[in-house]
Protein backbone atom coordinates (compact mmCIF):
# COMPACT_ATOMS: atom_id res chain seq x y z
CA UNK A 1 0.00 0.00 0.00
CA UNK A 2 1.18 3.00 -1.00
CA UNK A 3 2.07 5.88 1.85
CA UNK A 4 0.05 9.08 2.09
CA UNK A 5 1.68 12.28 0.40
CA UNK A 6 2.07 14.54 3.41
CA UNK A 7 4.74 16.63 1.34
CA UNK A 8 2.05 17.71 -0.85
CA UNK A 9 -1.31 17.13 0.61
CA UNK A 10 -2.25 19.37 3.82
CA UNK A 11 -5.28 17.16 4.69
CA UNK A 12 -3.81 13.78 4.45
CA UNK A 13 -2.98 13.18 7.73
CA UNK A 14 -6.29 11.04 7.86
CA UNK A 15 -5.44 9.15 4.60
CA UNK A 16 -3.42 5.52 4.24
CA UNK A 17 -2.93 6.19 0.36
CA UNK A 18 -2.09 8.72 -1.86
CA UNK A 19 -4.69 10.75 -3.83
CA UNK A 20 -4.86 8.43 -7.52
CA UNK A 21 -3.58 10.44 -10.29
CA UNK A 22 -6.61 10.14 -12.13
CA UNK A 23 -8.58 11.50 -9.08
CA UNK A 24 -6.53 14.29 -8.73
CA UNK A 25 -6.74 15.16 -12.04
CA UNK A 26 -10.15 15.04 -11.97
CA UNK A 27 -10.43 16.86 -8.96
CA UNK A 28 -8.13 19.79 -9.48
CA UNK A 29 -9.28 23.41 -9.93
CA UNK A 30 -6.44 25.49 -9.71
CA UNK A 31 -6.53 25.35 -13.85
CA UNK A 32 -9.58 27.68 -13.57
CA UNK A 33 -9.80 28.89 -10.07
CA UNK A 34 -6.06 30.99 -9.98
CA UNK A 35 -7.72 33.89 -11.22
CA UNK A 36 -8.98 34.31 -7.34
CA UNK A 37 -5.20 34.96 -6.59
CA UNK A 38 -5.96 38.56 -6.19
CA UNK A 39 -9.17 37.95 -3.73
CA UNK A 40 -7.92 34.94 -2.01
CA UNK A 41 -4.50 37.05 -0.73
CA UNK A 42 -6.68 40.13 0.19
CA UNK A 43 -9.24 37.74 2.64
CA UNK A 44 -5.91 36.42 3.60
CA UNK A 45 -4.41 39.60 4.47
CA UNK A 46 -7.44 40.72 6.39
CA UNK A 47 -7.94 37.09 8.29
CA UNK A 48 -4.29 37.30 9.96
CA UNK A 49 -4.59 40.82 10.67
CA UNK A 50 -7.79 39.96 12.43
CA UNK A 51 -6.38 36.92 14.22
CA UNK A 52 -3.33 39.09 15.36
CA UNK A 53 -6.07 41.68 16.65
CA UNK A 54 -7.95 39.02 18.73
CA UNK A 55 -4.87 37.43 20.01
CA UNK A 56 -4.57 34.25 18.20
CA UNK A 57 -1.42 35.05 16.09
CA UNK A 58 1.06 37.20 17.21
CA UNK A 59 1.74 40.15 15.48
CA UNK A 60 5.14 38.66 14.46
CA UNK A 61 3.56 36.04 12.58
CA UNK A 62 1.15 38.34 11.06
CA UNK A 63 3.30 40.53 9.64
CA UNK A 64 5.66 37.38 8.63
CA UNK A 65 2.27 36.38 6.67
CA UNK A 66 1.15 39.94 5.28
CA UNK A 67 4.50 40.15 3.60
CA UNK A 68 4.54 36.73 2.32
CA UNK A 69 1.49 37.43 0.91
CA UNK A 70 2.82 40.22 -0.85
CA UNK A 71 5.50 38.13 -2.32
CA UNK A 72 3.26 35.83 -3.59
CA UNK A 73 1.15 38.30 -5.26
CA UNK A 74 4.16 39.85 -7.14
CA UNK A 75 5.43 36.51 -8.05
CA UNK A 76 2.10 35.32 -9.57
CA UNK A 77 1.80 38.85 -11.36
CA UNK A 78 5.28 38.84 -12.58
CA UNK A 79 4.39 35.00 -14.04
CA UNK A 80 7.22 33.67 -12.21
CA UNK A 81 4.90 31.47 -9.16
CA UNK A 82 4.43 27.96 -10.11
CA UNK A 83 0.95 26.79 -10.10
CA UNK A 84 0.34 22.97 -8.81
CA UNK A 85 -2.17 21.06 -9.50
CA UNK A 86 -1.77 18.53 -6.87
CA UNK A 87 -2.20 21.17 -4.60
CA UNK A 88 -5.67 20.90 -6.22
CA UNK A 89 -6.90 24.94 -5.58
CA UNK A 90 -5.79 28.36 -5.60
CA UNK A 91 -6.07 28.56 -1.65
CA UNK A 92 -3.67 25.68 -1.18
CA UNK A 93 -1.47 27.13 -3.89
CA UNK A 94 -0.95 30.49 -2.31
CA UNK A 95 -0.55 28.71 1.35
CA UNK A 96 2.16 26.34 0.63
CA UNK A 97 3.91 28.85 -1.01
CA UNK A 98 3.56 31.14 1.84
CA UNK A 99 4.70 28.56 4.24
CA UNK A 100 7.60 28.08 2.08
CA UNK A 101 8.71 31.55 2.21
CA UNK A 102 8.08 32.33 6.10
CA UNK A 103 8.08 29.29 7.47
CA UNK A 104 6.15 27.77 10.04
CA UNK A 105 3.59 31.30 10.57
CA UNK A 106 2.17 30.15 7.38
CA UNK A 107 0.91 26.94 8.72
CA UNK A 108 -0.60 29.39 11.75
CA UNK A 109 -2.57 31.49 8.65
CA UNK A 110 -6.01 28.91 8.10
CA UNK A 111 -7.18 29.04 11.64
CA UNK A 112 -10.39 29.57 12.25
CA UNK A 113 -11.26 29.12 8.51
CA UNK A 114 -12.25 26.62 6.10
CA UNK A 115 -11.63 26.48 2.28
CA UNK A 116 -15.04 26.07 2.62
CA UNK A 117 -15.39 29.81 3.57
CA UNK A 118 -12.55 31.12 2.30
CA UNK A 119 -13.97 30.42 -1.39
CA UNK A 120 -17.20 31.58 -0.61
CA UNK A 121 -15.56 34.87 0.48
CA UNK A 122 -12.86 34.89 -2.45
CA UNK A 123 -15.78 34.52 -5.14
CA UNK A 124 -17.97 36.91 -3.55
CA UNK A 125 -15.09 39.47 -4.02
CA UNK A 126 -14.42 38.67 -7.89
CA UNK A 127 -18.24 38.66 -8.50
CA UNK A 128 -18.21 42.15 -6.51
CA UNK A 129 -14.83 43.18 -8.56
CA UNK A 130 -16.75 42.13 -11.84
CA UNK A 131 -19.56 43.77 -11.35
CA UNK A 132 -17.82 47.21 -10.60
CA UNK A 133 -16.04 46.74 -14.00
CA UNK A 134 -19.05 46.30 -15.71
CA UNK A 135 -21.43 49.11 -13.64
CA UNK A 136 -18.81 51.57 -16.03
CA UNK A 137 -19.32 49.75 -19.40
CA UNK A 138 -23.40 50.26 -18.96
CA UNK A 139 -23.08 53.82 -18.46
CA UNK A 140 -20.69 54.60 -21.50
CA UNK A 141 -23.03 52.74 -23.33
CA UNK A 142 -26.25 54.05 -22.14
CA UNK A 143 -24.40 57.70 -23.02
CA UNK A 144 -23.97 56.91 -26.22
CA UNK A 145 -27.18 55.65 -26.63
CA UNK A 146 -28.52 58.84 -25.33
CA UNK A 147 -26.11 60.52 -28.15
CA UNK A 148 -27.22 58.94 -30.65
CA UNK A 149 -30.89 59.29 -29.72
CA UNK A 150 -30.30 63.05 -29.61
CA UNK A 151 -28.60 63.40 -32.84
CA UNK A 152 -31.85 61.36 -34.43
CA UNK A 153 -34.71 63.08 -32.74
CA UNK A 154 -36.24 64.31 -35.69
CA UNK A 155 -35.80 61.45 -37.63
CA UNK A 156 -38.49 59.16 -38.36
CA UNK A 157 -38.70 54.93 -39.13
CA UNK A 158 -41.01 52.73 -39.19
CA UNK A 159 -42.25 50.90 -35.62
CA UNK A 160 -42.87 47.44 -35.80
CA UNK A 161 -45.03 45.11 -34.33
CA UNK A 162 -45.01 41.44 -35.54
CA UNK A 163 -41.62 42.65 -37.48
CA UNK A 164 -44.96 44.36 -40.32
CA UNK A 165 -45.01 47.94 -40.47
CA UNK A 166 -47.20 49.66 -37.48
CA UNK A 167 -46.93 53.24 -36.93
CA UNK A 168 -43.94 55.80 -37.52
CA UNK A 169 -41.73 56.67 -34.70
CA UNK A 170 -37.90 58.39 -34.95
CA UNK A 171 -34.87 56.63 -34.41
CA UNK A 172 -34.04 58.87 -31.52
CA UNK A 173 -36.95 57.46 -29.71
CA UNK A 174 -36.06 53.97 -30.65
CA UNK A 175 -32.85 54.34 -29.25
CA UNK A 176 -34.36 55.64 -26.01
CA UNK A 177 -35.88 52.20 -25.58
CA UNK A 178 -32.63 50.46 -25.98
CA UNK A 179 -31.32 52.88 -23.26
CA UNK A 180 -34.46 52.00 -20.59
CA UNK A 181 -33.31 47.81 -21.22
CA UNK A 182 -29.55 48.54 -20.27
CA UNK A 183 -30.65 50.69 -17.50
CA UNK A 184 -32.85 48.09 -15.88
CA UNK A 185 -29.74 46.13 -16.35
CA UNK A 186 -27.82 48.50 -14.38
CA UNK A 187 -30.34 48.35 -11.84
CA UNK A 188 -30.25 44.76 -11.56
CA UNK A 189 -26.45 44.13 -11.16
CA UNK A 190 -26.38 47.20 -8.21
CA UNK A 191 -29.06 45.19 -6.81
CA UNK A 192 -27.18 41.93 -7.18
CA UNK A 193 -23.87 43.72 -5.63
CA UNK A 194 -25.85 44.64 -2.48
CA UNK A 195 -27.11 41.24 -1.79
CA UNK A 196 -23.48 39.47 -1.93
CA UNK A 197 -21.35 42.49 -0.40
CA UNK A 198 -21.75 40.04 2.41
CA UNK A 199 -19.17 37.92 4.06
CA UNK A 200 -19.05 34.73 4.76
CA UNK A 201 -15.27 34.39 6.39
CA UNK A 202 -15.82 33.40 10.00
CA UNK A 203 -18.22 30.80 9.07
CA UNK A 204 -15.12 28.44 9.17
CA UNK A 205 -16.16 24.68 7.68
CA UNK A 206 -20.33 24.70 8.04
CA UNK A 207 -20.92 25.76 12.26
CA UNK A 208 -18.32 28.77 12.79
CA UNK A 209 -15.53 28.29 15.12
CA UNK A 210 -14.42 27.95 18.58
CA UNK A 211 -11.79 31.47 17.85
CA UNK A 212 -12.72 34.58 19.45
CA UNK A 213 -13.10 36.17 15.72
CA UNK A 214 -14.00 39.71 15.01
CA UNK A 215 -15.97 39.25 11.95
CA UNK A 216 -17.40 42.45 11.71
CA UNK A 217 -13.36 43.88 11.13
CA UNK A 218 -12.50 41.60 8.56
CA UNK A 219 -16.04 43.10 6.38
CA UNK A 220 -14.76 46.22 6.97
CA UNK A 221 -11.16 45.73 5.54
CA UNK A 222 -12.97 44.12 2.98
CA UNK A 223 -15.39 46.44 2.21
CA UNK A 224 -18.67 44.06 3.16
CA UNK A 225 -21.71 45.72 4.27
CA UNK A 226 -22.34 43.06 6.94
CA UNK A 227 -21.33 39.75 8.04
CA UNK A 228 -23.10 36.33 7.42
CA UNK A 229 -26.05 35.13 9.82
CA UNK A 230 -25.99 31.70 9.51
CA UNK A 231 -22.65 29.64 8.98
CA UNK A 232 -24.60 27.03 6.99
CA UNK A 233 -26.12 28.95 4.78
CA UNK A 234 -23.19 30.82 4.20
CA UNK A 235 -20.56 28.62 3.15
CA UNK A 236 -23.53 26.57 0.94
CA UNK A 237 -24.93 29.70 -0.83
CA UNK A 238 -24.43 30.26 -4.41
CA UNK A 239 -27.41 32.54 -5.33
CA UNK A 240 -25.23 35.34 -5.12
CA UNK A 241 -23.32 33.46 -8.39
CA UNK A 242 -26.73 32.97 -9.96
CA UNK A 243 -28.47 36.18 -9.20
CA UNK A 244 -25.26 37.67 -11.31
CA UNK A 245 -25.70 35.49 -14.13
CA UNK A 246 -29.37 35.84 -13.84
CA UNK A 247 -28.33 39.68 -14.67
CA UNK A 248 -25.54 38.86 -17.03
CA UNK A 249 -27.64 36.77 -19.03
CA UNK A 250 -30.58 39.25 -19.45
CA UNK A 251 -27.86 41.78 -20.73
CA UNK A 252 -27.14 39.53 -23.41
CA UNK A 253 -30.86 39.34 -24.05
CA UNK A 254 -31.20 42.53 -24.64
CA UNK A 255 -28.10 43.21 -26.22
CA UNK A 256 -28.96 39.85 -28.70
CA UNK A 257 -32.26 42.00 -29.28
CA UNK A 258 -30.44 44.89 -30.27
CA UNK A 259 -28.30 42.95 -32.32
CA UNK A 260 -30.92 41.47 -34.52
CA UNK A 261 -32.23 44.87 -35.26
CA UNK A 262 -28.65 45.97 -36.59
CA UNK A 263 -28.14 42.61 -38.48
CA UNK A 264 -31.65 43.34 -40.23
CA UNK A 265 -31.48 47.55 -40.49
CA UNK A 266 -27.82 46.92 -42.05
CA UNK A 267 -28.81 44.81 -44.47
CA UNK A 268 -29.28 46.31 -48.24
CA UNK A 269 -33.08 45.07 -48.22
CA UNK A 270 -33.54 47.82 -45.24
CA UNK A 271 -30.71 49.87 -45.59
CA UNK A 272 -31.19 51.86 -42.11
CA UNK A 273 -27.98 52.02 -40.20
CA UNK A 274 -24.40 51.38 -42.09
CA UNK A 275 -21.65 49.90 -39.00
CA UNK A 276 -18.32 51.50 -38.98
CA UNK A 277 -16.08 49.16 -41.24
CA UNK A 278 -13.78 48.10 -38.25
CA UNK A 279 -16.72 46.20 -36.54
CA UNK A 280 -17.68 44.57 -39.56
CA UNK A 281 -15.31 41.78 -41.67
CA UNK A 282 -15.76 40.92 -45.78
CA UNK A 283 -16.28 37.30 -47.38
CA UNK A 284 -13.18 34.96 -48.47
CA UNK A 285 -15.15 34.44 -51.53
CA UNK A 286 -17.92 37.16 -52.43
CA UNK A 287 -15.89 40.73 -52.26
CA UNK A 288 -19.45 42.66 -52.07
CA UNK A 289 -19.77 41.59 -48.34
CA UNK A 290 -19.68 43.47 -45.44
CA UNK A 291 -20.89 41.14 -42.85
CA UNK A 292 -22.25 42.74 -39.34
CA UNK A 293 -20.09 39.91 -37.35
CA UNK A 294 -20.06 42.14 -34.31
CA UNK A 295 -23.68 41.93 -33.53
CA UNK A 296 -23.86 37.90 -34.71
CA UNK A 297 -20.94 37.10 -32.15
CA UNK A 298 -23.15 39.14 -29.44
CA UNK A 299 -26.01 37.50 -30.29
CA UNK A 300 -24.02 34.03 -30.36
CA UNK A 301 -22.64 34.30 -27.25
CA UNK A 302 -25.97 35.36 -25.52
CA UNK A 303 -26.71 31.50 -25.84
CA UNK A 304 -23.30 30.67 -23.21
CA UNK A 305 -24.59 33.04 -20.92
CA UNK A 306 -28.50 31.17 -20.81
CA UNK A 307 -26.35 28.20 -20.45
CA UNK A 308 -23.79 29.56 -17.47
CA UNK A 309 -27.14 30.40 -15.84
CA UNK A 310 -28.90 27.64 -16.23
CA UNK A 311 -25.53 25.31 -14.86
CA UNK A 312 -25.66 26.98 -11.65
CA UNK A 313 -29.51 26.80 -11.41
CA UNK A 314 -28.77 22.54 -12.00
CA UNK A 315 -25.85 22.54 -9.80
CA UNK A 316 -27.51 23.79 -7.15
CA UNK A 317 -31.04 22.26 -7.20
CA UNK A 318 -30.30 18.94 -5.28
CA UNK A 319 -27.82 19.76 -3.24
CA UNK A 320 -28.01 19.51 0.61
CA UNK A 321 -26.17 22.09 3.03
CA UNK A 322 -23.92 22.60 3.61
CA UNK A 323 -21.17 22.72 1.71
CA UNK A 324 -20.88 20.09 -1.36
CA UNK A 325 -17.81 19.53 -3.53
CA UNK A 326 -20.18 20.08 -6.51
CA UNK A 327 -19.82 23.50 -5.95
CA UNK A 328 -16.60 23.61 -7.27
CA UNK A 329 -18.29 23.57 -10.76
CA UNK A 330 -19.75 27.01 -9.65
CA UNK A 331 -16.96 28.90 -10.95
CA UNK A 332 -16.51 27.79 -14.86
CA UNK A 333 -19.85 29.38 -15.54
CA UNK A 334 -19.86 32.18 -13.44
CA UNK A 335 -16.12 33.04 -14.77
CA UNK A 336 -17.63 32.21 -18.39
CA UNK A 337 -20.50 34.81 -17.51
CA UNK A 338 -18.57 37.20 -16.71
CA UNK A 339 -15.96 37.21 -19.04
CA UNK A 340 -18.59 36.95 -22.05
CA UNK A 341 -20.56 40.06 -20.70
CA UNK A 342 -18.08 42.17 -20.21
CA UNK A 343 -16.84 41.61 -23.75
CA UNK A 344 -19.49 42.28 -25.24
CA UNK A 345 -20.49 45.28 -23.36
CA UNK A 346 -17.23 46.52 -24.45
CA UNK A 347 -17.54 46.47 -28.05
CA UNK A 348 -21.61 47.81 -27.86
CA UNK A 349 -20.45 50.69 -26.03
CA UNK A 350 -17.25 51.35 -28.48
CA UNK A 351 -19.85 50.59 -31.75
CA UNK A 352 -22.93 52.69 -30.65
CA UNK A 353 -21.57 56.20 -31.15
CA UNK A 354 -20.20 55.49 -34.66
CA UNK A 355 -23.12 53.55 -36.13
CA UNK A 356 -24.22 55.75 -39.12
CA UNK A 357 -28.32 56.41 -39.54
CA UNK A 358 -29.48 56.40 -43.10
CA UNK A 359 -32.25 58.81 -42.39
CA UNK A 360 -33.66 58.84 -46.25
CA UNK A 361 -33.85 55.10 -46.18
CA UNK A 362 -35.48 55.08 -42.73
CA UNK A 363 -38.05 57.66 -43.80
CA UNK A 364 -38.71 55.92 -47.22
CA UNK A 365 -39.60 52.83 -45.63
CA UNK A 366 -41.70 54.34 -42.91
CA UNK A 367 -43.87 55.61 -45.77
CA UNK A 368 -44.67 52.16 -46.95
CA UNK A 369 -47.12 49.65 -44.89
CA UNK A 370 -49.71 52.28 -44.29
CA UNK A 371 -48.14 53.47 -41.23
CA UNK A 372 -50.37 56.68 -40.79
CA UNK A 373 -53.61 54.77 -41.10
CA UNK A 374 -54.14 55.27 -37.17
CA UNK A 375 -53.93 58.74 -37.30
CA UNK A 376 -56.54 58.48 -40.08
CA UNK A 377 -58.66 57.16 -37.92
CA UNK A 378 -57.85 59.54 -34.38
CA UNK A 379 -58.82 62.60 -37.11
CA UNK A 380 -62.06 60.72 -37.67
CA UNK A 381 -62.87 60.06 -33.72
CA UNK A 382 -61.89 63.71 -33.40
CA UNK A 383 -64.68 64.58 -36.13
CA UNK A 384 -66.97 62.81 -33.94
CA UNK A 385 -67.29 59.32 -35.25
CA UNK A 386 -66.74 56.22 -32.37
CA UNK A 387 -63.30 54.69 -33.01
CA UNK A 388 -64.65 51.52 -34.09
CA UNK A 389 -66.62 52.60 -36.37
CA UNK A 390 -63.55 54.90 -37.63
CA UNK A 391 -61.43 51.71 -37.64
CA UNK A 392 -63.78 50.13 -40.18
CA UNK A 393 -63.31 53.01 -42.27
CA UNK A 394 -60.05 52.95 -42.08
CA UNK A 395 -59.71 49.69 -43.24
CA UNK A 396 -61.61 50.37 -45.98
CA UNK A 397 -59.25 53.06 -47.28
CA UNK A 398 -56.77 50.86 -46.87
CA UNK A 399 -57.59 47.77 -48.66
CA UNK A 400 -58.23 50.69 -51.71
CA UNK A 401 -54.72 52.31 -51.24
CA UNK A 402 -53.78 48.99 -51.37
CA UNK A 403 -55.17 48.18 -54.59
CA UNK A 404 -53.94 51.08 -56.35
CA UNK A 405 -50.52 50.62 -55.09
CA UNK A 406 -50.69 54.24 -53.12
CA UNK A 407 -50.17 55.18 -49.42
CA UNK A 408 -52.90 56.80 -47.67
CA UNK A 409 -51.09 60.83 -48.05
CA UNK A 410 -51.05 60.24 -51.67
CA UNK A 411 -54.89 59.53 -51.71
CA UNK A 412 -57.01 62.85 -52.56
CA UNK A 413 -59.83 64.38 -50.68
CA UNK A 414 -62.63 63.41 -53.25
CA UNK A 415 -61.06 59.45 -53.02
CA UNK A 416 -60.88 59.74 -48.88
CA UNK A 417 -64.37 60.85 -48.89
CA UNK A 418 -65.79 58.17 -50.88
CA UNK A 419 -65.32 56.33 -47.63
CA UNK A 420 -66.19 58.86 -45.26
CA UNK A 421 -68.56 62.48 -45.40
CA UNK A 422 -66.11 63.50 -41.72
CA UNK A 423 -63.29 63.54 -44.16
CA UNK A 424 -62.86 66.97 -44.63
CA UNK A 425 -59.82 69.42 -46.46
CA UNK A 426 -57.70 68.86 -43.33
CA UNK A 427 -57.10 65.47 -43.32
CA UNK A 428 -53.64 65.90 -44.95
CA UNK A 429 -52.48 68.04 -42.04
CA UNK A 430 -52.62 65.00 -39.75
CA UNK A 431 -51.75 61.99 -41.98
CA UNK A 432 -47.78 62.60 -42.95
CA UNK A 433 -45.29 61.06 -41.26
CA UNK A 434 -44.05 64.03 -39.44
CA UNK A 435 -47.39 64.72 -38.66
CA UNK A 436 -47.86 61.22 -36.86
CA UNK A 437 -44.86 61.00 -34.95
CA UNK A 438 -45.37 64.95 -33.99
CA UNK A 439 -48.71 63.84 -32.35
CA UNK A 440 -47.74 61.53 -30.02
CA UNK A 441 -46.86 63.88 -26.87
CA UNK A 442 -47.83 61.60 -24.14
CA UNK A 443 -45.28 61.16 -22.15
CA UNK A 444 -42.73 59.19 -22.87
CA UNK A 445 -43.90 58.83 -26.36
CA UNK A 446 -41.99 59.74 -30.04
CA UNK A 447 -42.53 62.85 -30.56
CA UNK A 448 -39.59 65.24 -31.31
CA UNK A 449 -40.44 67.22 -28.16
CA UNK A 450 -40.97 64.05 -26.37
CA UNK A 451 -37.79 62.50 -27.02
CA UNK A 452 -35.88 65.49 -26.40
CA UNK A 453 -37.68 65.75 -22.76
CA UNK A 454 -36.65 62.33 -22.24
CA UNK A 455 -33.30 63.49 -23.22
CA UNK A 456 -33.15 66.35 -21.09
CA UNK A 457 -34.22 64.52 -18.07
CA UNK A 458 -31.73 61.71 -18.76
CA UNK A 459 -28.75 64.34 -18.30
CA UNK A 460 -30.43 66.12 -15.10
CA UNK A 461 -30.71 62.26 -13.91
CA UNK A 462 -26.81 61.49 -14.21
CA UNK A 463 -26.06 64.86 -13.04
CA UNK A 464 -27.82 64.42 -9.73
CA UNK A 465 -25.89 60.00 -9.42
CA UNK A 466 -24.04 59.22 -7.09
CA UNK A 467 -21.45 57.21 -8.17
CA UNK A 468 -23.72 53.91 -7.05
Amino acid sequence: MSQPDNKNRMWSGRFSESTSELVAAFSESVSFDQRLYRQDIAQSTAHARMLARVGVLSTADADAITAGLEQVRDEIERGAFVWKTELEDVHMNIEARLTEIIGDAGKRLHTGRSRNDQVATDIRLYTRDAIDRLLPLIDTLADGLLGLAEAEADSVMPGFTHLQIAQPVTFGHHMLAWREQILRDRSRLVDARARLNVLPLGSAALAGTVYPLDRHYVAEQLGFAAVSENSLDAVSDRDFAIEFCAAAAMILVHLSRWSEELIIWSTPMFGFVSLPDRFCTGSSIMPQKKNPDVPELVRGKTGRVIGDLNALLVLMKGQPLAYNRDNQEDKEPLFDAIDTVTICLRVYAEMVPHIVVRRDACRAAAAKGFSTATDLADYLVGKGLPFRDAHHVVGAVVGYAAQHQRDLAELSLDELRRFSSAIEADVHQHITLEASVSARKTYGGTAPDQVRAAIARARRALAQRSPR
